[in-house]
Protein backbone atom coordinates (compact mmCIF):
# COMPACT_ATOMS: atom_id res chain seq x y z
CA UNK A 1 0.00 0.00 0.00
CA UNK A 2 1.19 3.46 -0.85
CA UNK A 3 0.02 6.37 1.33
CA UNK A 4 0.49 9.87 -0.06
CA UNK A 5 -0.04 12.70 2.40
CA UNK A 6 -0.72 16.19 1.06
CA UNK A 7 -1.30 19.43 2.95
CA UNK A 8 -4.83 20.34 1.81
CA UNK A 9 -8.02 18.89 0.39
CA UNK A 10 -7.42 20.78 -2.86
CA UNK A 11 -4.00 19.16 -3.16
CA UNK A 12 -5.55 15.74 -2.56
CA UNK A 13 -8.10 16.34 -5.34
CA UNK A 14 -5.43 17.49 -7.77
CA UNK A 15 -3.09 14.58 -7.02
CA UNK A 16 -5.92 12.05 -7.21
CA UNK A 17 -6.98 13.37 -10.60
CA UNK A 18 -3.39 13.18 -11.88
CA UNK A 19 -3.00 9.61 -10.64
CA UNK A 20 -6.30 8.47 -12.14
CA UNK A 21 -5.42 10.10 -15.46
CA UNK A 22 -2.07 8.33 -15.47
CA UNK A 23 -3.64 4.94 -14.76
CA UNK A 24 -6.22 5.45 -17.51
CA UNK A 25 -3.56 6.57 -19.97
CA UNK A 26 -1.50 3.50 -19.18
CA UNK A 27 -4.49 1.21 -19.72
CA UNK A 28 -5.25 2.89 -23.04
CA UNK A 29 -1.65 2.52 -24.17
CA UNK A 30 -1.51 -1.15 -23.17
CA UNK A 31 -4.94 -2.40 -24.20
CA UNK A 32 -6.57 0.34 -26.27
CA UNK A 33 -9.44 0.65 -23.80
CA UNK A 34 -9.78 1.63 -20.15
CA UNK A 35 -12.39 0.76 -17.52
CA UNK A 36 -12.74 2.85 -14.36
CA UNK A 37 -15.24 2.53 -11.51
CA UNK A 38 -16.21 5.88 -10.02
CA UNK A 39 -17.25 6.80 -6.51
CA UNK A 40 -19.46 9.37 -4.84
CA UNK A 41 -19.20 11.31 -1.63
CA UNK A 42 -17.96 14.74 -0.74
CA UNK A 43 -14.55 14.54 -2.38
CA UNK A 44 -15.52 12.90 -5.67
CA UNK A 45 -16.71 16.01 -7.48
CA UNK A 46 -13.53 17.91 -6.70
CA UNK A 47 -11.47 15.06 -8.13
CA UNK A 48 -13.56 14.54 -11.24
CA UNK A 49 -13.73 18.19 -12.27
CA UNK A 50 -9.93 18.16 -12.28
CA UNK A 51 -9.79 14.81 -14.05
CA UNK A 52 -12.05 15.75 -16.99
CA UNK A 53 -9.47 17.85 -18.90
CA UNK A 54 -6.48 15.61 -18.20
CA UNK A 55 -7.11 13.09 -21.00
CA UNK A 56 -6.82 14.18 -24.63
CA UNK A 57 -9.67 11.82 -25.50
CA UNK A 58 -12.25 9.93 -23.45
CA UNK A 59 -13.51 7.98 -26.47
CA UNK A 60 -12.18 4.62 -25.28
CA UNK A 61 -12.77 5.03 -21.55
CA UNK A 62 -15.69 3.16 -20.00
CA UNK A 63 -17.22 4.52 -16.80
CA UNK A 64 -18.52 2.14 -14.15
CA UNK A 65 -19.52 2.74 -10.54
CA UNK A 66 -18.38 1.11 -7.32
CA UNK A 67 -21.74 1.65 -5.68
CA UNK A 68 -24.95 3.61 -5.95
CA UNK A 69 -27.82 4.64 -3.74
CA UNK A 70 -31.26 3.39 -4.76
CA UNK A 71 -32.54 6.75 -5.91
CA UNK A 72 -33.33 8.28 -9.28
CA UNK A 73 -30.21 9.17 -11.32
CA UNK A 74 -30.90 12.91 -11.08
CA UNK A 75 -31.28 12.80 -7.29
CA UNK A 76 -28.77 14.92 -5.39
CA UNK A 77 -27.70 11.81 -3.44
CA UNK A 78 -26.95 9.75 -6.57
CA UNK A 79 -23.29 9.07 -7.24
CA UNK A 80 -24.14 9.23 -10.94
CA UNK A 81 -25.34 12.83 -10.63
CA UNK A 82 -21.98 13.90 -9.20
CA UNK A 83 -20.08 12.33 -12.09
CA UNK A 84 -22.54 13.71 -14.65
CA UNK A 85 -21.96 17.30 -13.59
CA UNK A 86 -18.23 17.14 -12.97
CA UNK A 87 -16.88 14.58 -15.46
CA UNK A 88 -19.33 13.19 -18.01
CA UNK A 89 -20.67 16.47 -19.36
CA UNK A 90 -17.38 18.44 -19.21
CA UNK A 91 -15.46 15.61 -20.91
CA UNK A 92 -18.21 14.87 -23.42
CA UNK A 93 -18.24 11.15 -22.65
CA UNK A 94 -20.53 9.24 -24.98
CA UNK A 95 -23.55 7.38 -23.56
CA UNK A 96 -22.27 4.05 -24.92
CA UNK A 97 -19.28 4.36 -22.56
CA UNK A 98 -21.38 5.07 -19.46
CA UNK A 99 -22.46 2.08 -17.38
CA UNK A 100 -24.41 3.47 -14.48
CA UNK A 101 -25.97 1.43 -11.70
CA UNK A 102 -29.73 1.77 -12.03
CA UNK A 103 -30.61 2.54 -8.46
CA UNK A 104 -34.19 3.32 -9.42
CA UNK A 105 -34.73 -0.43 -9.97
CA UNK A 106 -34.16 -1.17 -6.30
CA UNK A 107 -31.31 -3.01 -4.63
CA UNK A 108 -31.85 -6.58 -5.82
CA UNK A 109 -32.99 -5.86 -9.37
CA UNK A 110 -30.39 -3.12 -9.84
CA UNK A 111 -27.58 -5.41 -8.66
CA UNK A 112 -28.73 -8.20 -10.96
CA UNK A 113 -28.88 -5.87 -13.97
CA UNK A 114 -25.40 -4.55 -13.25
CA UNK A 115 -23.95 -8.03 -12.94
CA UNK A 116 -25.26 -8.81 -16.43
CA UNK A 117 -23.75 -5.61 -17.82
CA UNK A 118 -20.36 -6.32 -16.26
CA UNK A 119 -20.41 -9.81 -17.75
CA UNK A 120 -21.40 -8.50 -21.17
CA UNK A 121 -18.61 -5.93 -21.39
CA UNK A 122 -15.80 -7.38 -19.25
CA UNK A 123 -16.58 -11.05 -18.75
CA UNK A 124 -14.80 -13.24 -16.22
CA UNK A 125 -11.14 -12.47 -15.63
CA UNK A 126 -8.99 -12.93 -12.56
CA UNK A 127 -10.58 -15.45 -10.22
CA UNK A 128 -13.70 -15.41 -12.38
CA UNK A 129 -14.26 -11.71 -11.68
CA UNK A 130 -14.35 -8.84 -14.20
CA UNK A 131 -11.11 -6.86 -14.17
CA UNK A 132 -11.41 -3.09 -14.00
CA UNK A 133 -8.30 -1.04 -14.69
CA UNK A 134 -8.89 1.23 -11.74
CA UNK A 135 -11.44 1.54 -8.97
CA UNK A 136 -11.72 4.99 -7.43
CA UNK A 137 -13.00 4.94 -3.85
CA UNK A 138 -13.84 7.21 -0.98
CA UNK A 139 -13.38 6.16 2.62
CA UNK A 140 -16.03 6.34 5.32
CA UNK A 141 -15.18 7.25 8.91
CA UNK A 142 -16.11 3.65 9.76
CA UNK A 143 -13.67 2.32 7.15
CA UNK A 144 -16.29 1.35 4.59
CA UNK A 145 -15.58 1.49 0.86
CA UNK A 146 -18.20 1.43 -1.91
CA UNK A 147 -21.27 0.19 0.02
CA UNK A 148 -19.38 -2.51 1.88
CA UNK A 149 -19.87 -1.77 5.55
CA UNK A 150 -18.16 -3.16 8.68
CA UNK A 151 -19.10 -6.77 9.44
CA UNK A 152 -21.87 -6.68 6.81
CA UNK A 153 -22.88 -9.99 5.25
CA UNK A 154 -22.02 -8.58 1.80
CA UNK A 155 -18.34 -8.73 2.75
CA UNK A 156 -18.57 -12.51 2.69
CA UNK A 157 -19.80 -12.75 -0.91
CA UNK A 158 -17.21 -14.68 -2.90
CA UNK A 159 -18.98 -15.76 -6.09
CA UNK A 160 -20.96 -12.72 -7.28
CA UNK A 161 -19.89 -9.42 -8.81
CA UNK A 162 -22.59 -7.23 -7.30
CA UNK A 163 -24.75 -7.11 -4.20
CA UNK A 164 -28.05 -5.46 -3.40
CA UNK A 165 -27.90 -3.90 0.05
CA UNK A 166 -31.21 -3.49 1.87
CA UNK A 167 -29.91 -2.49 5.30
CA UNK A 168 -27.00 -0.07 4.94
CA UNK A 169 -26.21 1.49 8.33
CA UNK A 170 -26.39 4.99 6.84
CA UNK A 171 -29.19 6.43 4.72
CA UNK A 172 -30.48 5.48 2.31
CA UNK A 173 -30.50 1.83 3.41
CA UNK A 174 -31.03 0.47 -0.11
CA UNK A 175 -27.88 0.43 -2.26
CA UNK A 176 -26.09 -1.44 -5.02
CA UNK A 177 -22.40 -2.25 -4.69
CA UNK A 178 -19.57 -4.09 -6.36
CA UNK A 179 -18.43 -6.97 -4.20
CA UNK A 180 -15.06 -7.29 -2.50
CA UNK A 181 -13.76 -9.86 -5.04
CA UNK A 182 -14.33 -7.34 -7.86
CA UNK A 183 -12.52 -4.59 -5.96
CA UNK A 184 -9.65 -6.97 -5.25
CA UNK A 185 -9.46 -8.07 -8.90
CA UNK A 186 -8.98 -4.49 -10.17
CA UNK A 187 -5.55 -3.66 -11.50
CA UNK A 188 -5.42 -0.58 -9.26
CA UNK A 189 -7.47 0.91 -6.43
CA UNK A 190 -7.25 4.54 -5.39
CA UNK A 191 -8.72 5.91 -2.17
CA UNK A 192 -8.85 9.67 -1.70
CA UNK A 193 -10.02 11.10 1.59
CA UNK A 194 -9.75 14.23 3.70
CA UNK A 195 -10.54 15.51 7.18
CA UNK A 196 -9.72 14.44 10.70
CA UNK A 197 -12.92 12.34 10.87
CA UNK A 198 -11.09 9.84 8.61
CA UNK A 199 -7.96 9.57 10.74
CA UNK A 200 -9.00 6.46 12.65
CA UNK A 201 -10.17 4.77 9.44
CA UNK A 202 -6.75 5.29 7.85
CA UNK A 203 -5.03 3.96 10.96
CA UNK A 204 -7.19 0.83 10.87
CA UNK A 205 -6.78 0.50 7.10
CA UNK A 206 -3.03 0.24 7.62
CA UNK A 207 -3.39 -2.39 10.36
CA UNK A 208 -4.15 -6.07 9.87
CA UNK A 209 -7.01 -6.97 7.51
CA UNK A 210 -10.24 -6.99 9.49
CA UNK A 211 -13.93 -7.11 8.45
CA UNK A 212 -14.47 -4.32 10.98
CA UNK A 213 -12.62 -2.09 8.49
CA UNK A 214 -13.64 -3.14 4.97
CA UNK A 215 -10.98 -0.95 3.35
CA UNK A 216 -8.33 -3.07 5.03
CA UNK A 217 -9.49 -6.05 2.95
CA UNK A 218 -8.42 -4.50 -0.36
CA UNK A 219 -5.28 -5.80 -2.08
CA UNK A 220 -2.53 -3.64 -0.64
CA UNK A 221 -0.10 -4.25 -3.47
CA UNK A 222 -2.59 -2.54 -5.80
CA UNK A 223 -3.77 0.24 -3.45
CA UNK A 224 -2.85 3.90 -3.27
CA UNK A 225 -4.33 6.09 -0.52
CA UNK A 226 -4.20 9.87 -0.97
CA UNK A 227 -5.07 11.87 2.14
CA UNK A 228 -4.63 15.31 3.55
CA UNK A 229 -2.60 15.90 6.71
CA UNK A 230 -5.72 15.98 8.87
CA UNK A 231 -6.83 12.53 7.73
CA UNK A 232 -3.36 10.99 7.77
CA UNK A 233 -2.44 12.38 11.17
CA UNK A 234 0.24 14.64 9.84
CA UNK A 235 2.12 12.13 7.71
CA UNK A 236 3.16 8.53 7.21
Amino acid sequence: MRLLTLPTADAVAAKSAQLLAGLLSDALARRGVAHIALTGGTSAGAVYERLAPLLDSWDDVHLWWGDERCVEPDHDAANFSIALATLIEPAGIRPARIHRMRGELGAAAGAAAYALELDEHLGPGEGGMPVLDVVDLGLGPDGHVASLFPHHAALEIADATTAGIEDAPKPPPQRITLTLPVLRAARSCVIHTTGDSKREAITLLRAEPDPATPASLLRRDRLTVIADAAAAGGGA
